[in-house]
């Protein structure tokens, strides 16, 4: 659903979103995972440092997201476990200070999409998608420009990037949860 009325969007067929750069609103975006600990119970955190680009192009094929995430900025909400963390026993944030996705296929329609591309962690990089729930756009009060909001949810394995300390202790699978908010680019409405 949007609440765009706008009859310079592009087609049904596409994002209902004007093409070009739209810029990420760090305030209202947040990148959030779950891992399993010892089996029997979930540790939340999010990764503070974040960087993303949504380029719209004239149809999702043509759509782009990439995206850089500091490793350091790591925050499960308890700082020794964050500084664990970081260490050569897991991120290795001094050889590995940044997690990077590039997008390689857009596509869906209405509210449900998804997102394929590629993940790199340190030098491995592997296929992840992504399911994308678009949330609409909407023209903000607040600084009076048009802003899109999207969910999206999907899941990494640690094993597949060499991030395997804490076997039996830590579980594998890495479960993704993002929240973000763009900004229509500039001059455009």
């Amino acid at each position: 659903m949007t609440n765009d009325n706008s009859p310079t969007a592009v087609t049904a067929s596409a994002l209902p979103l004007l093409s070009g750069d739209w810029e990420l609103d760090p305030l209202h975006s947040a990148v959030n995972f779950t891992i399993r600990h010892l089996g029997i119970a979930k540790v939340r955190g999010r990764f503070r440092g974040l960087k993303a680009e949504l380029y719209v192009g004239e149809s999702a094929e043509d759509t782009k997201v990439s995206a850089e995430i500091d490793l350091a900025s790591i925050d499960t909400g308890n700082p020794d476990r964050d500084a664990h963390t970081c260490s050569p026993d897991l991120l290795d944030v001094a050889s590995r200070p940044t997690m990077t996705y590039r997008s390689t296929r857009v596509s869906g329609k209405d509210e449900e999409w998804s997102m394929e591309g590629e993940l790199t962690i340190g030098g491995v990089t592997r296929a992840v998608a992504l399911d994308v729930e678009f949330g609409g756009v909407v023209d903000s009060v607040l600084d009076n420009r048009r802003h899109a909001g999207f969910e999206a949810t999907g899941e990494i394995r640690r094993s597949d990037y060499g991030l395997d300390f804490g076997g039996g202790m830590l579980g594998d699978v890495v479960k993704i949860h993002l929240d973000m908010q763009f900004v229509e680019p500039r001059g455009q409405k």
